[in-house]
């Protein structure tokens, strides 16, 4: 196969290609023993074929709609391809939301038949099976007890099979629609997101053109949900260029998956690598005398780095002292071999990023959105194409253009074929000259994008002045002391926040000044500690418009979540339901 251009052409180019003997891994326990078990491009396709015999023998035919509610494995794509190339349409779901949120999806996109991976999931689906009259039957990735495994509808496939497999693939269309992604949706019931071939195929080409890290033959390490379009379209890449795709087992185990796999590149969110900071941190507060003299000199040394800047001779036998004698360990935490790490969901800590980079391993960000398959604009690992603070430069075959009022706007092979029967929300995004209107706010920086805040999340004061939370909770972060924030105003005489602290470094802190606690909650009561902060805060502060300074800040006891339902799968804030919890705290902070 010269080409794709439909999403399950892939792994056929792959196999005429370049075949792997890892095209997917997953850990797996056989006989007590935990290992990589690893399936080659061959064994891929073969199980893939498999699984479409299975679906048309159940009777699904071109444009019926199956469910995917699983963590990350070979067996998710492996339904996925299957069902794409018999027409089927794939619909991912998060392992995460509520039974009210699956009936609704369920219902939306009358689901036929659905695949989940353990045995919760599967009791959630059983319950809410009543209430959704086009679903046939769900099968499980797991061995559970009373549900139907996936294993049991493999069969091997003979010519006539193939031929009748084949026969189906080639009256797909690279615009036919191949998926209906759900978004996670931080107000209301989620939209669902109809992509075609051709906008995510367009995305994979795109990016393969600009990141050359990305090459045959090289190890990835996934961990960000399959269900989410970013890792989606990535894993489609590693794909379409022979790359070997390792699943972590779950997000706790991503250090020990690392060291295992030792990826050369990964994706991630920037909330998992601010934990990752978090814990060199906290290592680094544990060394005593030369040694942890030498982590803080490395770290202020990292902190003044400056891409594309010559800093002098002397500057850079310094870092490469640094990286040598302490830096070095942090690549090593990460596999030892990391090459890149992508960064995109959300803003990037600009400080996080300074540090990794400086310690040589560089962070790519990048920016889009589900509707927009997802990839927009990446920096590049060049470093004449890549500026920290920044979402990148365009990829190629998009076009950006900034609104009068600022609102990113985008056009490409790329954007959404709409909403699902929903072409009234539809019209809302993308105008008549094909605009796809994202609700980001952002501006150039040379060639380099930037966004400055989301069009829905700015609000105003009852002073009459226009606040954008974003920028503000970005640097409040940059505090060691600060783990989460949301900034608060709207209608209100002057902004105020809600703090997370970080209850590492706090407790190290309470340590060193001989402060004693049982609980969370009695250090966010302490006086002192309270101080500890305002001095954070008032620090930042300074460096922030007066009108947009936080006058007033509560603290909370307990980390905002997926699973307490204050951040999105993808971990974002989801704003007005955390308004919503922690409105008597709010109304506190403005009584007189």
């Amino acid at each position: 196969m010269k080409d794709y251009t439909r999403i399950f052409d892939m792994l056929p180019y792959q196999l005429a290609n370049y075949p792997q003997e890892v095209c997917l891994a997953e850990k797996v326990t056989e006989n007590g023993n935990k290992f990589y078990k690893g399936y080659s491009t061959a064994e891929c396709i073969n199980i893939i074929n498999q699984l479409s015999k299975a679906l048309l023998k159940l009777g699904v035919k071109k444009g019926d709609t199956i469910g995917i509610i699983s963590n990350n494995r070979p067996q998710w794509n492996f339904v996925d391809l299957a069902a794409q190339q018999i027409g089927a349409i794939n619909v991912p779901i998060y392992p995460t939301i509520t039974e009210s949120e699956y009936k609704f999806i369920f219902n939306d996109a009358e689901l036929v038949y659905c695949f989940v991976s353990d045995a919760d999931l599967f009791a959630k689906i059983t319950n809410i099976k009543s209430a959704v009259p086009s679903l046939k039957d769900v099968f499980t990735f797991n061995e559970v007890a009373g549900a139907a495994n996936w294993k049991s509808l493999l069969q091997e496939v003979n010519a006539d099979d193939l031929k009748q497999i084949e026969s189906l693939k080639a009256v797909i269309k690279p615009d036919d629609l191949a998926t209906i992604i759900y978004t996670s949706g931080t107000t209301g019931n989620p939209k669902g997101v109809m992509l075609s071939h051709t906008n995510i195929v367009s995305n994979v080409k795109s990016t393969l053109s600009i990141q050359e890290i990305m090459v045959q033959g090289k190890r990835s390490l996934s961990f960000l949900p399959l269900c989410h379009s970013f890792e989606r379209m990535v894993v489609y890449t590693y794909m379409a260029v022979g790359m070997s795709v390792y699943y972590a087992e779950t997000l706790e185990t991503i250090g020990e998956n690392l060291k295992e796999v030792k990826p050369h590149f990964f994706t991630t969110v920037p909330r998992l690598l601010e934990k990752v900071y978090e814990k060199i941190m906290q290592k680094g507060n544990a060394l005593e005398g030369f040694r942890k003299k030498l982590f803080f000199w490395s770290i202020d040394l990292g902190l003044n780095f400056e891409l594309n800047k010559n800093q002098g001779l002397w500057y850079d036998i310094q870092l490469t002292i640094a990286r040598k004698l302490i830096f070095s360990k942090w690549k090593e935490a990460l596999g030892g071999e990391v090459e890149a790490i992508v960064s995109g969901a959300a803003a990037l800590n600009a400080k996080l990023g300074t540090l990794f980079t400086a310690a040589g391993i560089p962070i790519i960000e990048g920016y889009g959105l589900t509707e927009t398959s997802p990839v927009l604009t990446s920096n590049r690992l060049v470093e004449a194409d890549r500026k920290l603070g920044t979402i990148g430069i365009p990829i190629p075959g998009v076009e950006i253009k900034i609104a009068t009022d600022g609102e990113i706007l985008a056009k490409g092979p790329n954007i959404m074929l709409g909403y699902y029967k929903r072409p009234d929300l539809t019209a809302e995004v993308i105008d008549k000259e094909g605009w796809f209107h994202t609700g980001d706010i952002g501006e150039y920086d040379g060639k380099f994008l930037k966004i400055t805040d989301r069009k829905k999340e700015l609000f105003k004061t009852s002073g009459g002045k226009y606040v954008a939370p974003q920028p503000i909770e970005n640097k409040m972060k940059e505090s060691p002391l600060i783990e989460q924030v949301m900034v608060v105003g709207s209608e209100r005489k002057f902004v105020s926040g809600l703090i997370v602290p970080s209850f590492v470094n706090l407790e190290e802190w309470c340590k060193n000044n001989e402060i004693h606690y049982k609980s969370a909650g009695e250090i966010i009561k302490n006086p002192k500690a309270v101080e500890a902060i305002q001095k954070e805060v008032n620090r930042i502060n300074e460096n922030i418009n007066h009108v947009e300074q936080i006058k007033k800040f509560t603290l909370l006891p307990v980390e905002w979540g997926v699973a307490t339902g204050e951040l999105t799968p993808t971990l974002k804030l989801k704003r007005k339901i955390i308004l919503d919890k922690f409105s008597k705290e709010i109304e506190l902070m403005y009584k007189e």
